[in-house]
């Protein structure tokens, strides 16, 4: 079956200021260069299994992971060799075909229904001449790409086939549940059939009552500090708020209250809106699209996605319901 076209669409200003955030995380960022970024950034939304770059393709822009997966791969002797896997606040391009200089070495691929942004290398080139502050924000991501493909490479080479399953998992909580198996074996270099045996054997278990304890410790976090508020809140960075390695936070997650990071934290700020809801002083005050900001969603699409996914219907529906319940 021939592969859909890519879908370009349009551009939602609050991904902009997303990525710009992210960004000013690194080193501020001068107002003019945020227009730019306004103004010339594109966006796509890739289906599962839909290629944003064709291996001997030529790599014209810079893009940002909003949402979704991706890996990279390349065809060698009929063999698809995976060089890395991306996911949402990461950045992918092809540094072999970078700039349209030369053919791409390898593809890139959406392992999940995936929303990236981008910019066309030459505007890029154009904004390094002219912008200090994007020639050190550059510098900073290279720096994490290259610290990734040493890890990537060391990956590969740990060991026997058990203890790379095992350095993924503790390097990449979470990956093991979300991927494809067939892509995390291509990574690390072993057959679909190999990991799915290893996993079965060799799966990392907290014991039931860690598990308990730790799940308690996280909800009372949550609950006092309500870091759910946080934008840009990571499995990392509560993990190491709490003092604990982020697999055993995932792996407690995923056992015990058998949901991911993501979808934990959305219960948290679901739950906090609803509870303002029932104020009726906050609806005089502010939109529900509104108390989703406040309470941590970065777009308005996120939140009502996150909101079916957990109560089954929409705001405004569980809004009219509630009104008339009361």
């Amino acid at each position: 079956m021939r592969e859909k076209p890519l879908q370009f669409i349009q551009v939602n200003p609050e991904d902009i200021t997303y990525i710009l955030g992210l960004l000013s995380m690194q080193h501020p960022v001068s107002q003019e260069l945020q227009g730019e970024f306004y103004k010339h950034a594109i966006a796509i939304q890739l289906q599962e299994g839909q290629h944003l770059l064709r291996q001997g393709d030529k790599c014209n822009y810079m893009y940002f992971i909003r949402e979704g997966a991706m890996m990279a791969y390349s065809l060698h002797k009929h063999k698809k060799i995976t060089t890395y896997i991306s996911v949402e606040n990461e950045f992918v391009s092809s540094l072999s075909g970078l700039y349209g200089t030369q053919p791409s070495r390898e593809a890139i691929v959406a392992i999940e229904p995936t929303l990236v942004l981008g910019v066309h290398t030459d505007i890029l080139q154009d904004w390094y001449k002219r912008f200090f502050d994007l020639n050190y924000i550059i510098r900073q991501v290279y720096e994490d790409y290259y610290r990734d493909a040493q890890e990537r490479t060391h990956v590969v080479r740990v060991g026997n086939a058990s203890e790379r399953y095992h350095y993924f998992v503790k390097s990449k909580p979470g990956y093991i549940d979300r991927l494809p198996l067939e892509c995390i074996a291509s990574f690390l270099d072993m057959k679909p059939e190999t990991l799915s045996r290893i996993k079965k054997q060799n799966k990392l278990i907290v014991q039931d009552t860690d598990t308990e304890s730790l799940f308690q410790q996280v909800e009372q976090f949550m609950q006092t500090t309500e870091c759910f508020k946080e934008k840009t809140i990571k499995v990392h960075s509560l993990a190491a708020r709490l003092g604990i390695p982020a697999y055993k936070l995932s792996l407690a997650l995923n056992t015990y209250a058998k949901t991911n990071f993501k979808d934990f934290v959305n219960q948290y700020r679901i739950s906090y809106i609803k509870a303002q809801l029932e104020k009726e002083e906050f609806l005089q005050s502010f939109t529900i699209e509104a108390l989703a900001l406040q309470a941590g969603f970065t777009s308005r699409s996120g939140f009502y996605k996150a909101f079916k996914k957990m109560e089954g219907i929409s705001p405004k529906e569980y809004m009219a319901f509630t009104k008339i319940s009361g």
